[in-house]
């Protein structure tokens, strides 16, 4: 909420998630397609982008709590948890401020 009682602003999702350059490599790099965690955490390393699994997860689970991530399928691998494949969900964000002040009233 805005110091002045506004309702909560549906973009702040997406402002929160974007807001990372990180995540606009992720999202590019799995573009039309699907890409596995590993395949992701892959591409960032060789791209200068490393991490560890763990901050990969915090990037990935903030993208997927916007909706502009989902996983896609279950990779099953040699005996551990099977492996998540992740997609888009949205390849495009449409901002229609005349519904954006309604919801502020």
């Amino acid at each position: 909420m805005c110091d002045q009682g506004c309702h909560p602003n549906p973009l702040a999702k997406y402002i929160r998630a974007l807001h990372c350059p990180t995540r606009w490599v992720i999202i590019r790099f799995i573009g039309n397609g699907k890409k596995s965690t590993k395949e992701i955490h892959d591409f960032l390393s060789e791209n200068n982008e490393g991490m560890t699994p763990s901050g990969l997860y915090f990037h990935l689970s903030e993208l997927k709590k916007a909706g502009i991530i989902g996983v896609a399928e279950y990779k099953e691998k040699g005996g551990g948890a099977p492996e998540k494949v992740w997609k888009l969900k949205r390849k495009s964000i449409v901002i229609d401020l005349l519904d954006v002040s309604k919801e502020a009233e």
